[in-house]
């Protein structure tokens, strides 16, 4: 995934001048909490709100769209793998047929809650988003599981990961994504949450990051490498402590430096 150009078969192009800027929310069940999606939901201009399985419930679900919807961002579904102990970060063995209805449940809890049922996105959460990106076969029965359930449902992908070329190469409307508050690895996967520095904190760091991806077209893998980085939307992990300060800080920083920062569905074609 090191090479853009070889991953999506086509010329890297420029670095964009609109940017998707997002967050992953919805994630308490019960009474856990996490995250402070208050703060943070009405920086960003995308949510992807937790479907039940890996964290969420109805009642969260419902109020997380509803709060969502009120300050004009834009919503999507976040499904993940049932894991609410594991918090969707372990890797589970599925079946093409069971991960195909895990997603198209999960998409349903949460456009069952939007306005006319509609979601502009869908994007999978933690191990299963993780093994998409290095599973061809498994990233295509997620794109054909969308496909299905509405092929005009954008579907946010690791930009320059096989993933992208899974989803492209059947036609499906997408995303690219990168982060701003996580470390890759030097073929361009996300260094795992379990190595020390792969969510990155430092306000400074996470600015930077962003302002390379969105301006150059790169960013700075672990080993010093800078990788290809052509991304629509940026994501800030809602779970992240101070999630809120960063997005705050890193929409600033875009936007004074003239990116036009505005939900994916406005742009993405």
């Amino acid at each position: 995934m090191a090479d853009a150009n070889e991953s999506t078969g086509r010329d890297l192009p420029e670095p964009i001048g609109v940017i998707d800027l997002s967050a992953d929310v919805g994630e308490s069940f019960g009474p856990y909490r996490v995250g402070a999606d208050e703060e943070l939901i009405p920086l960003v201009t995308s949510v992807s709100v937790a479907g039940g399985l890996h964290g969420g419930d109805p009642a969260g679900i419902a109020r997380t769209v509803a709060y969502a919807v009120s300050r004009g961002v834009a919503v999507g579904a976040h499904p993940g793998y049932p894991d609410l102990v594991g918090f969707g970060r372990r890797d589970l063995e599925l079946s093409a047929r069971e991960l195909s209805s895990t997603v198209a449940y999960q998409v349903g809890a949460v456009a069952a809650f939007t306005p006319g049922h509609r979601l502009q996105h869908v994007k999978p959460h933690g191990a299963m988003y993780n093994r998409a990106v290095r599973d061809e076969a498994f990233a295509g029965t997620i794109v054909e599981a969308l496909l299905t359930y509405d092929p005009e449902l954008i579907q946010v992908v690791l930009a320059g990961s096989p993933w992208e070329r899974v989803a492209r190469g059947a036609g499906a409307r997408l995303a690219r994504e990168a982060y701003a508050d996580r470390a890759l690895l030097p073929d361009g996967q996300l260094l795992p949450r379990s190595e020390a520095g792969a969510v990155i904190h430092a306000p400074h760091e996470v600015i930077e990051r962003a302002r390379r991806i969105v301006l150059e077209g790169r960013a700075r893998a672990v080993d010093g490498s800078d990788l290809p980085v052509v991304a629509d939307t940026l994501c800030i992990h809602g779970d992240t402590p101070g999630a809120a300060r960063l997005a705050d800080a890193v929409r600033g920083e875009l936007e004074r430096a003239g990116v036009r920062v505005r939900p994916m569905g406005e742009f993405v074609p």
